[in-house]
């Protein structure tokens, strides 16, 4: 009597078991599904949205065939992925120097600074297509041009200034933080291998290295001698040296311009009706349209969902 007893009470649960488990994949089944079909439809939305976004930039950065000032836009800190990277400006420039309608090249620009790298690729761009197309390039600055900013500029032909403006800041710097003492006092102790006797230059955790610290100074040095070299060229005899004017220091617009650092007060406006002679501006800075917005946050909107979809999702263990 026991076993058959045993196999009829265990038989109804093995059942109720099967039964859960078959459910519970039926239902994982349907939701892999389901999120296959939402990312489908959300890549192809993502892909119409560039899509439009690059076909918006294309006919929005067609110039007119009348006579205009080109403007290009230089803002925000001069770096790699930023609005102000030489990836980004140097089409700019290339399209704005080889449009027929274009009389000259306006770059208006607020800035601190940033790459000396990428400052320099912008430069010697505006020089080759200067020296190949024969057009003027003019700097307006609105309310800083410094560092970086003012390497770019003295490739123009002339720099106009707000008489508030910030300018100048001829110099290099290189910065970081020190935790020794600080690591000291909690007791904490630095484990750094290395396979190079200066491959740990300059680690923040560690003391700081006399032969290592008087490398990297002759390296900016060498940098600065470099901008030092571009502001001379760039603006000749105009140039009111004094012992200052490489030391780092920045001037308003006005002692910009005495010092000759800069040549005129004016904007942009000014720039196109009385130097151009082309009162209508055309902006050829490579513009983020609505589209391409969107695009970037579908796209994020998507990795959230996924990341958000993968953890909700059933597992069985």
């Amino acid at each position: 009597m026991a076993p058959s007893l045993i196999a009829a009470v265990a038989g109804p649960r093995i059942d109720s078991t099967l039964e859960r488990v078959a459910t519970e994949l039926l239902r994982q089944q349907r939701n892999d599904r389901r999120w296959r079909v939402f990312f489908r439809l959300a890549w192809l939305g993502l892909a119409i949205a560039i899509a439009w976004g690059l076909m918006a930039r294309k006919i929005s950065s067609t110039a007119p065939n009348t006579p205009h000032t080109a403007l290009i836009e230089v803002r925000g800190e001069i770096a790699v992925g930023s609005e102000a990277s030489a990836e980004l400006l140097i089409p700019a420039l290339r399209s704005a120097f080889e449009d027929s309608g274009a009389q000259a090249v306006v770059l208006r620009i607020n800035s601190p600074g940033g790459s000396p790298v990428q400052s320099g690729i912008v430069y010697d761009e505006i020089k080759r297509l200067k020296a190949k197309h024969g057009k003027k390039v003019y700097a307006v600055v609105e309310e800083m041009c410094a560092s970086g900013a003012y390497y770019i500029a003295a490739a123009a032909d002339e720099i106009y200034v707000d008489k508030a403006s910030i300018v100048g800041s001829v110099g290099v710097l290189m910065d970081g933080f020190g935790f020794t003492g600080l690591m000291e006092k909690l007791g904490i102790e630095r484990r750094l291998l290395t396979s190079g006797e200066n491959k740990g230059m300059l680690d923040p955790f560690s003391a700081q290295n006399p032969k290592q610290t008087a490398y990297a100074k002759a390296m900016l040095d060498q940098i600065h001698q470099q901008f030092i070299t571009v502001v001379r060229e760039g603006r000749g005899e105009k140039l009111k040296e004094t012992p200052e004017t490489f030391s780092g220091l920045f001037w308003n617009g006005e002692e910009a311009i005495k010092l000759g650092l800069a040549d005129k007060l004016g904007s942009l406006e000014f720039v196109a009706r009385e130097v151009v002679k082309a009162e209508e501006i055309v902006d050829y800075t490579p513009q983020e349209n609505v589209a391409e917005r969107l695009a970037k946050r579908f796209g994020a909107s998507i990795g959230a969902g996924a990341v958000q979809a993968l953890r909700a999702m059933p597992s069985l263990h």
